[in-house]
């Protein structure tokens, strides 16, 4: 399986700020899926470098975002995600908010957004470490079957 995560930061991409967020994505997918093949980026915070890192990823089964989807005005990775992508997966959304408030009640205002774009499933996650650990933990049973099921094959 392979697994693009984007790491949407100015810090990072901009001044080679240390990725925290994508490390700890990847850490937690080997950890769950030791055949999982991963590719990390970094952009910036920009509408056009979101979606043409997303552009850039449509060979994986899985795009796993992190960071601006908060709700600071600059946050614009789930409405950039919302219009790339071809179908929502609103339980998705919804499942690693619930598992997040088990953390803090801030979790509440994360704004992700998951969805379907050709064969590839779109998650964001946010940027903070200990919300995107348990948000990425919850995201490892779907990620083993839904690349089957977008593909009409039986994962029974």
């Amino acid at each position: 399986m392979r697994v693009g995560i984007i790491t949407v930061s100015d810090s990072v991409s901009r001044d080679g700020d240390p990725d925290h967020a994508g490390v700890e994505i990847e850490a937690v997918l080997r950890a769950g899926l030791p055949e999982v093949e991963i590719e990390r980026r970094a952009v910036s915070e920009e509408p056009h470098a979101v979606r043409g890192a997303l552009e850039d990823s449509a060979d994986c089964e899985f795009v796993l975002t992190t960071g601006g989807v908060g709700i600071a005005e600059h946050e614009i990775v789930p409405e950039v995600t919302e219009a790339y992508c071809d179908r929502l997966l609103p339980g998705v959304a919804e499942a690693l908010r619930a598992a997040s408030m088990h953390e803090t009640p801030l979790a509440m205002l994360i704004r992700s957004v998951a969805g379907i774009k050709g064969a590839t499933i779109i998650v964001n996650l946010p940027e903070s470490v200990q919300h995107l650990r348990v948000a990425s933990r919850a995201l490892l049973p779907i990620m083993r079957h839904t690349p089957a099921m977008i593909r009409g094959e039986d994962t029974e």
